[in-house]
């Protein structure tokens, strides 16, 4: 287990925020308490377990940079938030260096060699049985190792083995199972055939009986797993034991991942997306997720509008918030896909501030647009059929580098089928591909070309870790899990730091305030069923939107630095259930 170091000593420090004297306590371990911010000196770590953001800490600690923090909470979270946490997932990494350096890395999960556009059809040309996101025809080659392992090759200072210790001591160890994993365990015993068998060994008391919130959890299949990749890096995923099992259980179940298809896989860097907004610059991740291109349209359109005069989620800065979303959104569906097989995507063009000009030029300041379909080439956006169940994280150490992290396994648990004897869940991802080609329409199918199946193609993503700097120097990492309510999640995050001023002990505020969510199609706005008053949405809906209430919407994981203090400000979203800020 974390051990955690005695708290030997306080010291209170006073400084001056917004005209007001403050006292802040810290201590050699940062913590955050209910929705504030914590403040630390040192490094930060955000993510959606707190045992998790304590092994980033423990390994700045240990003199680790932000990088190595982070690869060594991606491994603890796939072992203490299975629901999102992985090694048999994918996802995206932002970099921003302290000395003005920026980059990305993309592990997204790939489609197997032998997929092909109609891999999922019956005979009538339907989806048979769900097998697009249920089943081993849903699985994706997983990227994640392949993504730690590249950027700590290029960006890490410690050891690869010493970040994957504290990971394979949780899982050999245990940890507290959660009241968060009640439901999924719940299901488990229910789920019949050999796909399930593996997962139920791993996740249930000999594989019958649940765990108890607070009994210790102990899963000795993945610490063997994760002992591998620690001893052999790259080469301990995707080549021999691990790969074997994972390669045979595919062949014996009518999986299509074969051992050369996890051979081949490769993490790749990417020159980022990159936008300004009011002197600060934006960085974020280019396609295969659309997540940069969509915040920075986004704030290319809404930086034509004084919003803090408009004011903080009133019904005009909503309307103008949804009138963005729903140009952004149309173009995502229209263009957006992997650059390997759409290489003409108009990156430039859909980031420019003179298109963001002729968007806003189109926006009426009194009344809502209407999603019209034959103004966009017929393309339809489904309600969210992008998993929301992602998780994000995010890292600053002391020198001031900073990473952005999102990653997931899609569903919740993603497949929910483990690997007999590598102890990890495997994803199902695949569903993120349009299914059925050629056939759009207004229930939400999509098969627009950008994105339909083919080998070793990655699916569209939403997913949007975002750095946000001011003279070289990164202020702002920040993302969050939603599936496609995620590049607006972060756009609402930004907009309360730069616009509004929720920053250093305020930067609790950025991260807890309500959202709301629009996205094309369906012509509808989701607010939160919290935070607004009922007011605000009568004088909302008069301009002519219609709203629907949700629950939660993403939960944002946070970092704010304030350079003139020298504090970092870490917040983990009371929406994650298990989520904290640990600094140093």
């Amino acid at each position: 287990m974390i051990t955690r170091k005695r708290l030997s000593a306080f010291a209170v420090r006073t400084f001056a925020l917004s005209a007001v004297s403050v006292s802040v306590v810290f201590s050699p371990l940062a913590a955050q308490s209910g929705r504030m911010a914590a403040p630390s000196r040192g490094g930060m770590v955000v993510s959606s377990h707190y045992l998790a953001s304590e092994v980033g800490q423990e390994i700045l600690e240990q003199g680790g940079n932000a990088v190595d923090a982070a690869v060594a909470t991606a491994f603890a979270l796939a072992v203490t938030l299975p629901s999102a946490g992985n090694v048999g997932g994918g996802g995206f990494l932002v970099y921003h260096g302290a000395d003005g350096e920026v980059t990305t890395f993309n592990f997204r999960e790939k489609a197997a060699l032998a997929a092909t556009e109609r891999m999922y059809l019956d005979g009538t040309g339907e989806v048979r049985d769900n097998s697009n996101r249920i089943g081993l025809l849903a699985v994706g080659v997983p990227g994640t190792v392949a993504g730690m392992w590249k950027v700590h090759q290029r960006l890490g200072r410690l050891p690869w083995a010493d970040l994957l210790e504290p990971a394979i001591r949780l899982a050999a160890d245990g940890m507290p199972s959660t009241w968060a994993m009640q439901n999924w365990l719940g299901s488990l015993p229910g789920r019949a055939g050999p796909l399930y068998d593996a997962t139920r060994e791993a996740f249930l008391k000999d594989g019958v009986g649940m765990y108890e919130p607070g009994e210790t959890f102990r899963q000795p299949d993945l610490a063997e797993t994760l002992r591998r990749i620690q001893r052999d890096g790259h080469d301990g995923f995707y080549r021999g034991e691990t790969a074997k099992l994972v390669a045979g259980f595919m062949a014996e179940h009518g999986g299509l991942i074969t051992a050369e298809d996890l051979a081949r896989y490769e993490a790749d860097e990417l020159t980022p997306i990159h936008g300004t907004y009011r002197g600060y610059d934006v960085y974020s991740m280019p396609p295969p997720s659309s997540g940069g291109i969509g915040i920075v349209e986004m704030l290319n359109i809404l930086e034509g509008y004084d919003l803090a005069e408009i004011g903080h989620n009133s019904a005009l800065y909503l309307h103008l918030l949804t009138e963005s979303m729903r140009r952004s959104y149309a173009d995502r569906a229209l263009y957006i896909g992997d650059p390997k097989l759409n290489p003409d995507i108009p990156v430039e063009r859909l980031t420019s501030k003179a298109y963001a000009g002729q968007l806003r030029s189109s926006i009426d300041m009194e009344r809502a647009s209407r999603s019209d379909s034959a103004a966009f080439n017929t393309v339809f956006l489904a309600e969210s059929a992008e998993s929301e169940e992602t998780t994000h994280y995010s890292v600053v150490d002391a020198e001031g580098n900073a990473v952005a992290v999102t990653y997931t396994l899609e569903f919740g648990y993603g497949s929910s089928i483990v690997v007999p004897g590598a102890g990890f869940l495997l994803n199902n991802e695949l569903g993120d591909f349009n299914a059925i080609p050629g056939r759009t329409d207004s229930r939400g199918t999509i098969g627009t070309p950008p994105n339909l199946v083919a080998p070793q193609k990655q699916p569209l993503s939403s997913m949007t870790p975002t750095i946000v700097a001011r003279d070289g120097r990164p202020v702002l990492a920040i993302g969050s899990p939603g599936g496609r309510t995620i590049i607006n999640t972060t756009l609402q995050v930004v907009l309360n730091v730069v616009d509004h001023g929720m920053t250093g002990s305020q930067f609790g505020r950025a991260i807890e305030s309500p959202r709301i969510h629009h996205q094309w199609f369906p012509d509808v706005t989701s607010f939160e069923e919290w935070g607004f008053s009922p007011d605000t949405r009568r004088l909302y809906e008069a301009m002519g939107h219609a709203v629907r209430s949700r629950g939660g919407q993403g939960s944002a994981m946070g970092i704010y630095i304030d350079w003139d203090t020298g504090l970092r400000w870490g917040a983990a979203d009371s929406r994650a259930f298990d989520g904290g800020a640990r600094g140093n």
